[in-house]
């Protein structure tokens, strides 16, 4: 099969002829007809991840139809159009992920090949309604913005909440469900053009972080938010603390600022804030996330969809930073 191959760190993917896949006993092979990037992949390849082994071929996200399942697997599979689930041996606890926990795409074979095995248990239906290209955005993203919302956060319908740095997966996949509950949304972006695409998509309003008086505008117009959803870090963090609510919940599931200089710990107990961290999601998340999509008909926002022999201008794409919604890869022509 073809797949686009990781060799070393700072280099391009290699189009090769990889080893098509053979499922053991509670395995599938899933025919691939699309996936999409993550921030994660170009980290990978900046080898600004942890545990890196190469060769690798990356991609934690997929769609596609089940081609062949080993034994103990319901070979009513075969045929049938499903959606990868990202998540490997997230373990016994709904708290945390267990020490075996990994994330589909290095050091498994990964998404941006023609064909991928996974275990039984990491397949789903497709939705019906949605594309294979609009299927293949939900696995990471989805799962991550659905547990950092409804888990972690604790949202509820008529809660403020407001998402930085819009333009992301997780950021606008976390928008639309915030929406889709009820919730008043609001973002901050360092570009105008995104705030004005996530106003247009439904948010209320949004700010613009380079901006030394955002803070005060976002004062003035959102008030205080019940929940900050940050995947930053970095100096800005203080700002969001000073902003949030008290009582509220701010859930960090990034730092791609570094982390902050500062932390101001006594407005976090004054304000008795609660500061929560969330990373991925459990097999029980993913599925919930996939039914809350399907209820509400959720369609993820795709910025570009590119050939899967031209990924590494997928890559850096995500390297500018430019994207608004997701890079999907499409296998064929």
């Amino acid at each position: 099969m073809l797949a686009q191959v990781l060799r070393s760190l700072k280099a391009p993917l290699t189009q090769e002829n990889w080893p098509d896949p053979v499922p053991d006993e509670g395995q599938a092979v899933v025919r691939l007809e699309a996936a999409s990037l993550n921030r994660r992949d170009y980290w990978i390849t900046q080898g600004l991840y942890p545990g890196i082994s190469l060769p690798a071929v990356l991609g934690s996200d997929g769609s596609g139809v089940v081609e062949t399942v080993g034994e103990g697997v319901d070979p009513a599979w075969i045929g049938q159009p499903v959606i990868v689930d990202a998540g490997i041996g997230w373990g016994a606890s709904e708290a945390a992920q267990g020490r075996d926990f990994q994330v589909l795409g290095m050091p498994r074979d990964g998404t941006l090949a023609e064909k991928v095995l996974v275990d039984a248990i990491q397949l789903y239906p497709k939705p019906e309604y949605l594309t294979m290209e609009e299927t293949a955005c939900l696995p990471v993203g989805g799962t991550t913005a659905y547990r950092a919302l409804f888990v972690k956060g604790e949202l509820m319908p008529g809660h403020t909440v407001l998402i930085t740095g819009v333009g992301g997966g997780v950021a606008l996949l976390g928008m639309q469900m915030a929406l889709a509950h009820g919730a008043e949304v609001w973002v901050t972006s360092s570009s105008g053009g995104k705030l004005a695409r996530a106003e247009q998509a439904g948010a209320r309003g949004g700010f613009n972080y380079l901006d030394s008086e955002w803070i005060n505008a976002a004062k003035e117009q959102m008030g205080a938010p019940s929940l900050i959803l940050d995947s930053a870090g970095g100096s800005g963090y203080s700002d969001l603390i000073q902003l949030l609510a008290p009582g509220g919940r701010m859930v960090n599931f990034g730092s791609t600022a570094g982390a902050p200089p500062q932390l101001d710990l006594f407005k976090v107990f004054w304000k008795q804030l609660s500061l929560v961290g969330s990373t991925m999601g459990s097999p029980r998340d993913f599925k919930a996330m996939m039914d809350f999509v399907s209820l509400h008909q959720i369609r993820p926002l795709i910025d570009e969809t590119i050939p899967l022999l031209e990924a590494n201008r997928g890559l850096a794409r995500l390297h500018q930073s430019d994207q608004f919604g997701k890079i999907v890869i499409r296998n064929g022509a």
